[in-house]
C-alpha cells in the first residue's frame, strides 16, 4: 500500500492533484477541502490510501493520516464505496463525523449526497462501536454542527481550490454565487467547484 506521498505540486484539478515524487507525477484523488491547501509548484505531503479494482488503481489523498484511517474505516460500511467515503470527508471533519456516529446522528449523515435514512442507519449501527474514542468538543461543542450550519464552510473551501488553480478572488466569487443560486442551502462542494471551473473557463 502507498501509504503517503511526498513531492512537489505539478498541477491541480477540480477532483485532485498531480504530485511529483522521483520524477513521476502522480494523480491522487482529493475532496475540495484537500485541494484547498495544496498550491502549484509547492512541496506537500498527502496520506493517501490506494483503491484497488479490476479495471483501475485509483490513490486517494488526504491532509493527514487521521483522515485517511476514518476513509478507510468508512469502506468498511455496507454501501460505502471509496467516492461516498471522500465525499463525507469532504462535507464533515474528522471528528464531527465521529461524533454522528456515536452519536446516532442520523440528520447529519443524510446531509452528504449519497446518504439517504437507510443509509445513515447502516453506517451508524456497523461504525458506532469501531469509531473510536470522542472528545467532550465533539459532543458538545459542535453540537451545532448538526444543523444546516454544518456546511456552511463549503464556500470558502471552493474559493481556496479556486485561488490555488489562479483565479482572482473576486472573479472566484462572482461565479460561484452564479453556480450555486440554484443549488439550494446546503451544495454538494465538489460538484460547485467542477461547475465554476467549467463557467471561468468560458469567460476568460
Amino acid at each position: 500500500m502507498i501509504a503517503s506521498v511526498h513531492g512537489r505540486v505539478a498541477a491541480l484539478g477540480p477532483d485532485g492533484a498531480v504530485v511529483e515524487v522521483g520524477g513521476v507525477g502522480l494523480a491522487v484523488s482529493c475532496s475540495p477541502g484537500t485541494l484547498a491547501r495544496l498550491r502549484v509548484g509547492d512541496e506537500a505531503r498527502l496520506a493517501t490510501s490506494l483503491v484497488v479494482r479490476e479495471d483501475s488503481l485509483t490513490l486517494y489523498g488526504f491532509s493527514d493520516d487521521d483522515e485517511r484511517g476514518l476513509f478507510e474505516l468508512l469502506q468498511t460500511a455496507n454501501g460505502v464505496g471509496p467516492k461516498l467515503a471522500q465525499t463525507i470527508l469532504g462535507v464533515y471533519p474528522p471528528r464531527e463525523i465521529r461524533r454522528a456516529i456515536a452519536t446516532s446522528d442520523h440528520a447529519t449523515l443524510v446531509k452528504v449526497p449519497g446518504i439517504g435514512r437507510k443509509g445513515a442507519e447502516k453506517i451508524v449501527i456497523e461504525l458506532r462501536d469501531r469509531i473510536g474514542a470522542i472528545d467532550g468538543d465533539a459532543i458538545g461543542g459542535l453540537s451545532e454542527l448538526a444543523g444546516v450550519t454544518a456546511i456552511a464552510p463549503w464556500k470558502d473551501q471552493v474559493l481556496h481550490a479556486l485561488a490555488g488553480l489562479g483565479f482572482s478572488g473576486k472573479e472566484a466569487a462572482e461565479a460561484i454565487d452564479t453556480v450555486a443560486a440554484d443549488s439550494g442551502d446546503n451544495p454538494e462542494v465538489a460538484v460547485i467547484l467542477r461547475r465554476t471551473i467549467q463557467l471561468l473557463g468560458r469567460t476568460r
